[in-house]
């Protein structure tokens, strides 16, 4: 499946803002199972500095100075995106969670996508006993990894309500666990944390999901979002699998990837300081859409690219 993306974020600000300097994590990277055709930036107003570097995980950063005075930030990020995963391995011919935890202490690896990254506590997923207990009704003894997991992710998505409004992006992972509500970045960070907890390499992936309207209804312009998942390192023979709590399924073609980390502070699309006073308004419009056009022909990408 091919998709054109188009993710326009806008920032608009009470006071004048004479300056801005901004950390942007909006463009996917080839990726296991995902290519990138073309991918593009227009930042409004127009940038006196970009530099673009990519991460130690592999994620495409741009960073952003802005030093004409705006009441208006508007960021666009455009790509076209192939998206043609391996099917997943039958649950049960995946190994005992058990010998996973055990390879992947004994691993020696430190390369990007090495176990020993994902193993410890992090910056937004402390080890939390809690989470631990709760993961661990689902990891009995012998039981495979990918059924264990899958069972643990079925869980989070019945017992936890998705609540927009029940957590912001500062909440706390024990307070969402508390409160059995949040977002899809809390239900990825209580998974996560579960799994750690237990000595299992997790990572957070965040990038979007393709959603479909209801039969007979026109699909919505922007309706489109953000999302994240879990990506579960899973032995030396299957590798990364992807498992996404906040809809009970393992990542598929739906999926496009954006960026891995050990949490969202790795990964957050926008992040960055402004000078100005006064409160600022958000707003984000996602649009992700199989493609009508050749891979050949070039995406409707901004005017602008970096």
């Amino acid at each position: 499946m091919i998709y054109d993306i188009r993710h326009v974020t806008t920032y608009r600000y009470d006071a004048p803002v004479t300056s801005a300097r901004c950390t942007l994590r909006l463009l996917p990277a080839d990726d296991e199972g995902q290519r990138v055709f073309d991918s593009g930036l227009e930042v409004s107003p127009e940038p006196s500095t970009i530099t673009q570097r990519t991460d130690f995980f592999g994620t495409r950063v741009a960073n952003v100075t802005i030093e004409k005075t705006h009441r208006e930030l508007r960021i666009t990020a455009l790509s076209r995106v192939e998206v043609e995963r391996r099917e997943t391995p039958a649950p049960a011919l995946t190994p005992p969670w058990e010998d996973v935890r055990q390879a992947a202490f004994s691993s020696a690896q430190l390369g990007p996508h090495a176990p020993a990254h994902f193993l410890f506590p992090s910056r937004l997923v402390p080890l939390h006993i809690p989470a631990t207990k709760y993961a661990a009704a689902s990891f009995t003894t012998g039981r495979t990894i990918v059924e264990a997991a899958s069972e643990l992710m079925q869980r989070i998505r019945d017992d936890f309500k998705y609540d927009p409004k029940a957590t912001a992006v500062s909440t706390p992972l024990s307070e969402a666990f508390e409160a059995r509500g949040g977002v899809c970045q809390d239900f990825a960070h209580i998974m996560i944390a579960g799994l750690r907890g237990l000595g299992l390499p997790s990572a957070y992936v965040s990038g979007y999901i393709r959603t479909l309207p209801p039969p007979g209804k026109p699909r919505l312009v922007g309706a489109d979002a953000s999302h994240a998942w879990v990506s579960l390192w899973c032995g030396e023979i299957f590798g990364w699998l992807d498992f996404d709590p906040t809809n009970a399924v393992l990542a598929g073609n739906d999926h496009i990837v954006i960026a891995r980390g050990r949490d969202y502070a790795d990964v957050s699309p926008i992040d960055g300081v402004i000078l100005a006073s006064g409160n600022q308004e958000l707003s984000v419009s996602v649009d992700v859409a199989p493609s009508q056009r050749m891979a050949s022909d070039p995406p409707p990408v901004a005017r602008e690219l970096v």
